[in-house]
């Protein structure tokens, strides 16, 4: 494959960013390639929707280190966002990006920029459902996650405990990602993640830190207060974010993820 690629990190899950505006699509063999080549976290492909009437700027296409796809990825949709102005995208509206994932329509926000660094607040799915299950919770925030409160998050062992949970027969069978969260004295979260699709820890995923979040409110407090707008911060493995979110009647909406992205190698 003779195409350009552009790696990109956000909080530290690694992406190899593609330029797909000319039609350009990689098969699943070089997509698991690539994504072995760069020792990446998964793959994204960004490409103009067919017409300007739905009002996205751009389609995300995400693809994870084994090639499956069709979900949504949290931190690839703020670093796909960063992409969008490296490739000269403008936003419709002038501020805010709006694309097309798997879950659905996204919004990204520019909030600050630097030499080789970006602050981007995403706009994620709102959540409707989160489920009292073996012991944590159970929530899709554009993919499936299981959640569990631990006292010492150091010390699980994620490579024995996380494929056990993602592949619990409860979940099968399309299986979910597991999300190890310790609440700290101040109240923010520390969290570890066990990936499907890259079967290992990841120093960070988006739509995990998001669902730890709300998983998070959902144990602190089960009685609902519509209209209550919150904010939660977290601390992945090397970067930290922020969810910011309203408890509705419905659930949680407004649901929007901050942190940083950065390039990880030209």
């Amino acid at each position: 494959m003779t195409k350009e690629v552009l790696i990109l990190s956000g909080a530290g899950n690694v992406f190899v960013m593609l330029d797909g505006r000319d039609g350009f699509r990689p098969d699943i063999p070089e997509i698991i390639s690539l994504c072995r080549e760069y020792r990446t976290d998964g793959l994204m492909i960004l490409s103009l929707p067919v017409s300007a009437q739905g009002g996205a700027d751009f389609i995300m296409e995400f693809y994870n280190p084994d090639g499956s796809g069709g979900m949504m990825c949290g931190n690839g949709g703020r670093c796909i966002t960063a992409f969008a102005e490296t490739l000269g995208i403008a936003p419709a509206d002038g501020r805010v990006y709006r694309f097309e994932a798997a879950d659905g329509p996204h919004t990204g926000e520019i909030l600050s920029r630097g030499e080789r660094c970006w602050t981007i607040r995403l706009g994620m799915k709102s959540v409707t459902a989160v489920e009292e299950v073996k012991g944590g919770y159970f929530l899709d925030t554009g993919t499936r996650h299981f959640v569990k409160f631990v006292e010492d998050v150091d010390a699980v062992d994620i490579m024995k405990e996380g494929p056990a949970l993602r592949h619990d027969p409860f979940f099968g069978p399309v299986g979910t990602n597991v999300n190890f969260v310790q609440i700290l004295p101040d109240g923010s979260l520390k969290v570890r993640t066990f990936e499907k699709g890259v079967e290992g820890e990841t120093l960070a995923c988006g739509t995990g830190i998001t669902a730890s979040a709300i998983a998070f409110i959902r144990h602190r407090d089960s009685g609902l207060r519509p209209l209550h707008e919150m904010s939660v911060r977290l601390h992945a493995r090397i970067a930290d974010l922020e969810v910011c979110f309203r408890r509705s009647a419905e659930g949680f909406d407004n649901v929007y993820l901050t942190g940083p992205v950065t390039y990880d190698r030209d």
